[in-house]
């Protein structure tokens, strides 16, 4: 198996993973806690571990949200943390039509020990697919909502607040990120 393993087509067939999901805009402090836990469950386990985002995330797609940062900085994000695969699934009409079904049948493919998920995980067309329905195909693992220093969940959508009042010293400290460049992004109307 090659390390950072990117995957952009169909979801690959593996003997046996653990698998974390979720759009990962901005790969914060939360969605490093995430990922962290599944490699450390991935080694425990003997089992590679994959990451499988969406390009765009969810949100950016349906317009509820501008986008943290571009596919290939969360690739890149992604790859650093010690990820071994990447499935990065392009979001779009076709996919959001599948059904809950279809996408545990994808997930199922790489045989997964094991799928991390936040608390607030949705899948399939109309966000039909939840954490109860993905616990029958597959043991879920959560972690507690990851806080910063006040206390309060670390979100994307918490940053993209921060980073709209103009608060960047706060959207570093949620990212996590030294090297996150804070500039606009001129197609998100920033």
């Amino acid at each position: 198996m090659h390390r950072h393993m990117l995957h952009r087509g169909p979801v690959p067939g593996l003997a046996g993973s653990v698998v974390t999901i979720g759009a990962f805009d901005g790969v914060h402090l939360g969605h490093q806690a995430l990922i962290g836990a599944a490699i450390e469950a991935g080694r425990r386990l003997g089992l590679p571990v994959v990451a499988w985002t969406f390009d765009p995330p969810p949100k950016v797609f349906f317009g509820r949200a501008p986008l943290l940062m571009s596919p290939v900085e969360k690739v890149v994000r992604l790859a650093s943390l010690g990820v071994d695969q990447i499935i990065l699934t392009r979001f779009d009409a076709e996919f959001r039509a599948r059904s809950a079904e279809d996408f545990l049948d994808d997930l199922m493919s790489m045989h997964p020990a094991e799928a991390w998920v936040g608390d607030d995980f949705r899948f399939g067309a109309g966000q039909k697919g939840d954490r109860a329905l993905l616990e029958t195909r597959v043991p879920v693992r959560l972690l507690d909502p990851v806080e910063c220093a006040k206390g309060q969940r670390i979100s994307s959508s918490r940053i993209r607040t921060h980073w709209q009042k103009g608060e960047f010293h706060r959207v570093k400290e949620l990212i996590g990120w030294e090297d996150f460049y804070l500039h606009p992004r001129d197609d998100q109307g920033w």
